[in-house]
């Protein structure tokens, strides 16, 4: 998937976001060892960095916020940061279910106190239509979904985006069968790169980008990272997901970072990050080929894309 980015204007308030002055000097000072305070949903836990993008400077809260996918809101890039201020965002739910001994209904507080690991600063190269360095605020996936006891028969995992008519305005759109459905085979949710994120550059999680609870696997095109979650589903057997269900010859299941698969329409085989004017070469599992290529050993990736 790539595009060329349309330029976004949208005037902030100072106290709208962190300085990135001060984000990036906060980011030396972790990077060597220090702590500093957690300002996304664990306030008084601590935060560590974890540098995944091999050093690349994260793109400006502006270009995070301003510029998404989320189609319950609007097909435009702009429609999110416009209309995600109706969501809803507390109390929320998040349903538990399938192929696991310890499930059920948990609020978001119940939820997170579910994890015992300290929430990170993580680094990470994503993409979407475009590319972007994002500094995500949150944990492991996996060290929360251990806490349900996933039953050997869970090969899958499967999560739903919330349906809030009065809210989003993008789900008058009939040709997508809501909820938005994603899902990861049970190895995949598993793996330390996998993300649940509350936050961003050291601020609770926008709306627009997913609140309060969203996915990140930054190896995948963006529409397998799910906004908004509100059920997490154990299965046996491969999930449907919203896009390949819409249109499963150009959007497979696994949906890896991968150069040399094109989409019907378009080449993959370089990607613009937002915030530049030329393209770039694409890297095999958007550069995480050390951490997980070893997921899809004996794998034919061009017929599982």
């Amino acid at each position: 998937m790539r595009s060329q980015p349309v330029p976004i204007r949208m005037k902030l308030k100072e106290s709208d976001i962190t300085p990135e002055v001060l984000f990036r000097q906060r980011r030396r000072i972790l990077q060597m060892a220090a702590l500093a305070p957690c300002l996304a949903w664990h306030g008084s836990a601590a935060a560590k960095a974890a540098d995944f993008a091999n050093g690349e400077e994260p793109n400006s809260y502006e270009d995070i916020t301003r510029y998404n996918n989320f189609y319950e809101f609007g097909t435009d890039k702009s429609d999110p940061a416009k209309h995600a201020h109706r969501l809803t965002t507390a109390p929320w739910t998040v349903t538990v279910d399938g192929q696991c001994d310890a499930g059920g209904q948990f609020d978001l507080d119940q939820l997170l106190k579910r994890v015992t690991l300290e929430e990170r600063i993580y680094r990470l190269r994503c993409v979407e239509a475009w590319s972007m360095v994002v500094p995500w605020q949150g944990f492991e996936l996996g060290s929360l979904l251990k806490t349900f006891q996933p039953r050997s028969s869970a090969k899958y995992v499967a999560f739903e985006t919330a349906v809030r008519p009065a809210e989003m305005p993008g789900l008058k759109y009939s040709s997508i069968d809501w909820p938005y459905r994603e899902g990861l085979r049970m190895d995949e949710a598993m793996h330390s790169l996998t993300l649940l994120a509350t936050g961003l550059y050291g601020k609770p999680m926008p709306k627009q980008n997913g609140a309060p609870l969203r996915l990140v696997v930054p190896w995948k095109y963006g529409f397998k990272s799910i906004k908004s979650i509100v059920r997490i589903h154990f299965s046996e057997s491969r999930p449907a997901t919203t896009w390949n269900m819409l249109q499963p010859r150009e959007y497979g299941f696994y949906a890896n970072v991968n150069p040399q698969v094109d989409h019907p329409r378009w080449s993959q085989a370089r990607e613009r990050r937002i915030g530049e004017w030329f393209k770039r070469d694409t890297l095999m599992f958007n550069g995480y080929a050390e951490q997980v290529a070893g997921l899809y050993r004996g794998m034919d990736l061009r017929k599982e894309y």
